[in-house]
């Protein structure tokens, strides 16, 4: 009876320890990281050009480290990274978002929580400051992922956002690359195409920001923040609030954030095809970047993508013709270090 009563105590060990280690809550610390990306643009830029986004980018990287460095959650460090790049001009997103057909800003971010898998997005939002905080407040304060347009507006009012008028996001050369477009028709990504479409009287432009993180219990989360592409059609929706197209997070795999040509990354379903390659064909996260990134340019696409594996490992991919990604990465106890396009 000794011996059936240690073995039914030995077996109880053994399946806790499995339960421990399958929900990512071994007792060990992992190293924790993040990662973000400025979204994607032609490669034309001066080093003068490059240095006031990379200001920027560092300030992000130092806002997501300094939560993981005492101790802080994924989530919590990619809402602080995300937010100093809402809060710039320098892209698209929050402050410098680009101008839908009618003249309107209209803002799109998603949040994902790979803990849980719980998520939350808003979708054409008009007077929301910092959009990623909203994606918080669907993901805990509702029973919704995504919410749009007026809704979104009125949810993080009601909770005490900070809210803002259309002239917050009014910025002089993004008004003009509006402009411009419409005289062609186009609709503009942020991309050397544009760039040489609007000439050299105007700044090449950044676009989609994004934010990756591993936490040191093991923990991942993305989120993602957006203006869209200049001249879009108001309504219009792209991949960055839509969860497994631009953004995703599972602790049983990794951690996704997306820019470039939002309406064929939800048709590939960008950031959850890289978290099956990784899972089920079992390749590394960063070739399951590179893959995925070959679907979106066999369509026709552009763009990038930023991920990190349940164990910290990093991916980095774009499309190679004339585009490079803006991306970076911080792990504790060094200094952020921010990429020229063409660097990994």
């Amino acid at each position: 009876m000794k011996f059936l009563a240690g073995s039914k105590k030995a077996l109880l060990v053994l399946a806790s320890l499995a339960f421990l280690t399958s929900n990512n809550t071994f007792a060990k610390d992992f190293e924790p990281i993040i990662v973000i990306h400025g979204g994607t643009s032609g490669l034309g830029l001066t080093k003068e050009e490059f240095a006031k986004r990379e200001k920027v980018m560092k300030e992000s990287l130092k806002a997501g480290q300094s939560i993981l460095e005492k101790g802080g959650s994924s989530v919590d460090a990619v809402i602080a990274a995300i937010k100093v790049m809402e809060d710039s001009p320098e892209f698209n997103a929050g402050k410098g978002a680009v101008f839908t057909s009618d003249g309107f800003n209209e803002l799109d971010a998603s949040l994902m929580d790979g803990k849980n898998l719980r998520a939350g997005a808003v979708a054409m939002a008009r007077t929301i400051k910092n959009p990623i905080e909203a994606a918080r407040l669907v993901m805990e304060k509702t029973p919704h992922t995504l919410i749009a347009g007026e809704g979104a507006d009125k949810l993080a009012k009601k909770h005490g956002l900070e809210i803002v008028g259309q002239k917050y996001f009014f910025t002089e050369y993004r008004y003009k690359q509006l402009q411009e477009a419409k005289k062609s028709k186009e609709v503009l990504l942020d991309s050397d195409k544009a760039k040489a479409h609007l000439g050299v009287s105007t700044e090449p432009y950044l676009g989609t920001v994004g934010a990756i993180a591993l936490d040191k219990n093991g923990n991942l989360a993305a989120g993602t923040s957006t203006g869209g592409t200049t001249n879009k059609m108001t309504g219009r929706i792209g991949d960055s609030p839509i969860i497994g197209a631009g953004n995703y997070a599972n602790n049983d795999s990794v951690a996704i954030s997306c820019t470039g040509t939002g309406d064929i990354y939800i048709r590939v379903a960008a950031a959850h095809e890289v978290a099956s390659l990784y899972k089920y064909k079992k390749l590394s996260v960063q070739k399951a970047t590179e893959e995925t990134i070959k679907q979106v340019a066999k369509l026709g696409g552009t763009g990038g993508i930023i991920s990190i594996d349940k164990n910290g490992k990093v991916g980095y991919a774009w499309t190679k013709d004339k585009l490079g990604m803006y991306h970076g990465q911080a792990k504790i106890g060094e200094e952020p270090k921010v990429f020229w396009p063409l660097e990994k």
